[in-house]
């Protein structure tokens, strides 16, 4: 008898790490941060800034190269919404958050194509956040996908984050969930950014 596993294609996420010059660039954008974004963003957190890129010098030094490795790795998920004409990706929006202890970013998708976030200092460590939490699903500070499985199952991927982690960005579909869960016992401001693209019509 001759058995067989097969694994029907999936997408998927990438993890990149942001070079020196990418996130040098990161830091002056945050502290040149423009306008509040809080009332329009799904999280739970007083503070959420957007963010200008210049010249579209981070779009064109890192997020086109993530755009043609998802397409290497999964499959060009602009190539499937229908439009009479060939148009260019661009970033719509990219933007900080400052969260505090005991805030959150409850489960939720983004607007565009594809999406990112870059973890740019987390003041805590994951370990030690869970060290004293009794329950079978330790999660205190930890970044969350939420996605089904080929029954329709509901599976999650987390990231156990600690100081060590900062300048790693996650770039994913739009439609893809995720949430942020709260910290504690820490008064340093955990800082993130997350963007969006699309697809740029008016071209």
């Amino acid at each position: 008898m001759s058995v067989r596993s097969v694994v029907p294609d999936n997408l998927g996420w990438l993890e990149y790490d942001l070079s020196k010059d990418e996130l040098d660039y990161v830091w002056k954008c945050i502290r040149n941060k423009k306008q509040s974004m809080t009332a329009g963003l799904a999280g739970n957190i007083d503070s959420s800034f957007e963010l200008e890129d210049t010249n579209d010098w981070f779009f064109n030094n890192c997020i086109k190269k993530l755009l043609n490795a998802y397409g290497e790795n999964f499959e060009n998920l602009g190539a499937n919404i229908p439009n009479n004409n060939t148009h260019p990706y661009f970033m719509n929006s990219w933007w900080v958050n400052f969260q505090k202890k005991h805030e959150f970013n409850p489960l939720h998708d983004h607007y565009g194509v594809y999406s990112f976030v870059i973890f740019v200092k987390i003041p805590v460590d994951f370990k030690e956040q869970n060290k004293n939490n009794v329950t079978n699903t330790p999660l205190r500070s930890a970044f969350q996908f939420v996605y089904t499985d080929i029954m329709g199952g509901i599976k999650t991927e987390e990231y156990q984050l600690s100081t060590e982690d900062e300048g790693p960005m996650l770039f994913f579909p739009s439609g893809l969930h995720h949430q942020v869960y709260p910290f504690y016992n820490c008064d340093q401001e955990r800082i993130t950014i997350s963007g969006n693209t699309a697809i740029n019509t008016k071209l």
